[in-house]
């Protein structure tokens, strides 16, 4: 079985401002939305393509392993970044993804400088990147969270069938 990788999606770090400059010539609007995205579920699915009706083109900035780890625990990530982000550019309303190692995504969307910055209802106390997109005359959009809906929970829901020293298959 051969998959194909949509790796013309997948940017290195500092490696999106030529494309960016294409977008602004076209004077099409970038989308940024960051996150783990451990197990992609339908709560994510519904949020990126929330994200991706914002503007003409979403990026998804992913965080890095070691930044997963540091956020929510050694357990974590399941699923390592270059399978994440494969995941994610595999999906139609992702445009482009990027890897980032810090505990916050603000440096990246610094550099990417969006139009629209979305985040889930959940993180309205604090939008990291908040000020950078609005300093540059964007703005940012919250968006609703699909109830029942969570990498945690799903995981929760796997070990209360299966038990953490349950072989795998």
């Amino acid at each position: 079985m051969s998959v194909r990788v949509p790796s013309s999606k997948i940017f290195a770090r500092g490696g999106f401002s030529g494309e960016r400059e294409k977008l602004r010539r076209q004077g099409r609007s970038l989308v940024f939305t960051n996150g783990a995205f451990d197990i992609l579920h339908a709560g994510h699915v519904t949020y990126l393509d929330f994200a991706r009706r914002q503007g003409d083109a979403l990026m998804v900035g992913v965080n890095s392993d070691a930044s997963v780890r540091r956020y929510k625990g050694d357990k974590r990530p399941v699923n390592p970044e270059a399978e994440r982000a494969l995941v994610l550019a595999s999906l139609e309303c992702v445009d482009y993804v990027v890897l980032f190692d810090e505990d916050e995504p603000k440096t990246l969307i610094a550099e990417v400088l969006p139009d629209v910055l979305v985040k889930g209802a959940d993180w309205a106390h604090y939008v990291s990147g908040r000020d950078v997109v609005e300093a540059g005359g964007g703005r940012v959009v919250l968006a609703d969270l699909v109830q029942g809906k969570s990498t945690t929970g799903t995981i929760e829901r796997i070990l209360s069938v299966y038990g953490e020293g349950h072989p795998s298959s």
